[in-house]
């Protein structure tokens, strides 16, 4: 066997370490090219809060673990999916899985619920959760949530949050979203439910996955949301959970309803519909489109968050969309990204004091909010010139030795190919006069 030296032994060993330098697992980034899609989502997200009178929060990325931990143990999230950071002060520390226990965490700090109620907040933040990457779910992803709490117990708000996602959806221009709408009952009535939920699997265990056969004891409600096809057809002989709401309720749900209704929302009741984490009472609701495998945006009341984190009654309804999985419906229903005001003029420097020259130049332009490219790397006026080409813009500036030496610059219409040379201390007002 042939021996290989050590220099092409070195050069294999380097090569090895360089294709390691990528992105972990589940976590990527978001180009240049995708950010006018990025942009569109902060607009849109923006836009639509002031619209509904939303006040922005951003909480910490890093959060004591006991904020999740005290939500529910017999959730994946808490099982599975939480990401713990070591600290030298040992500190329970975790990347925030989620924007709603982290929202609520901040308003029972900041004694939020003393100022005008309710109060109504939105976020834009990433959230990471260590689960298998799949189509429109990252390790790390980004959220949009608007969530009221404080206040009134009141089904208006519930139909609020619902209006709210909606019509950011419509606003982004994907159409025809699909509102799949149930109620999971309050402790009261659910408790009831579970009992005949488990009276029903009793004897059933070996027709169930492997995760719903841990699910019975843990929190039996999960084997509604499973989507293994042996289970799917277990599930729909199940009882109806709407079946069992106690009359109060019964009675939101139905406000919650006809609110959509005169807000002309479309929505399906889906009985089997219910939420991962165990604060959600009453209203859950996720929103779907047509061809897209998964939910874009989820979201429903949580009058027991509260409860579980500081032990105090708060109400709570909300609802988040999935950033990555909006854009990937975008993209499928060929919705395209913000459209950038782009530059009208490219600055064409040639020879070393042009170039100088140029760098107070731009800054006028500047002081006037007029948008300027320039390519102040390259030395080729052919270069130049065909990237302002390529650029699209309406006017190219051209300065070379000559100019520098007369206080001149090059005014080139694109278009035309008409040219006209200016004053240099005119060039701002001259060019501002040939964009009109």
């Amino acid at each position: 066997m042939p021996k290989i030296s050590k220099v092409k032994e070195k050069k294999s060993l380097k090569k090895k370490k360089t294709l390691l330098l990528q992105s972990p697992k589940g976590m990527r980034d978001i180009l240049p090219e995708e950010q006018p899609f990025w942009e569109k989502l902060r607009k849109v997200s923006k836009d639509v809060a002031d619209f509904y009178n939303f006040l922005r929060i951003d909480t910490p990325v890093l959060e004591s673990a006991e904020v999740f931990e005290r939500t529910g143990e017999a959730t994946d999230l808490i099982e599975k999916q939480m990401y713990f950071v070591k600290t030298k002060g040992g500190d329970r520390l975790v990347l925030r899985p989620e924007g709603t226990a982290a929202i609520m965490r901040a308003y029972l700090q900041h004694g939020l619920g003393k100022i005008s109620q309710p109060l109504k907040l939105h976020y834009f933040e990433p959230m990471f959760r260590h689960e298998q990457p799949q189509a429109g779910r990252f390790r790390q992803h980004y959220q949009i949530g608007y969530e009221i709490i404080g206040g009134e117990n009141d089904p208006v708000y519930d139909a609020q949050i619902i209006q709210v996602v909606y019509r950011f959806i419509e606003s982004l221009k994907i159409k025809n979203p699909i509102v799949q709408i149930n109620s999971i009952g309050c402790r009261i009535c659910r408790s009831a439910y579970r009992r005949k939920l488990l009276d029903f699997y009793r004897n059933k265990q070996d027709r169930i996955c492997r995760n719903c056969k841990s699910r019975i004891s843990a929190n039996p409600l999960r084997l509604l949301d499973c989507k293994e096809e042996k289970c799917n057809l277990l599930k729909i002989q199940a009882p109806n959970i709407l079946d069992g709401l106690c009359a109060v309720c019964r009675n939101h749900f139905k406000s919650v309803l006809e609110y959509l209704d005169e807000l002309s929302l479309p929505y399906t009741l889906n009985p089997y519909l219910v939420r991962g984490l165990d604060y959600y009472n009453r209203t859950v609701f996720e929103v779907f489109v047509e061809d897209l495998g998964f939910a874009i945006a989820s979201g429903g009341r949580y009058d027991y968050l509260a409860e579980l984190l500081a032990g105090r009654s708060v109400y709570g309804v909300g609802g988040s969309l999935g950033a990555e999985r909006l854009i990937e419906a975008m993209k499928m229903k060929g919705v395209a990204g913000l459209d950038r005001t782009g530059a009208k003029i490219f600055l064409v420097h040639i020879g070393s004091e042009a170039k100088k020259r140029s760098l107070s130049l731009i800054e006028e332009f500047k002081k006037e909010g007029v948008s300027v490219i320039e390519a102040l790397g390259k030395e080729s006026l052919k270069s130049q010139l065909l990237m302002a080409d390529k650029k699209k813009v309406d006017l190219a500036l051209i300065l070379g030795q000559k100019e520098v030496f007369e206080e001149t610059i090059i005014i080139r219409d694109m278009k035309s190919g008409a040219q006209e040379t200016v004053p240099f201390r005119k060039a701002v007002e001259e060019t501002k006069k040939g964009l009109k």
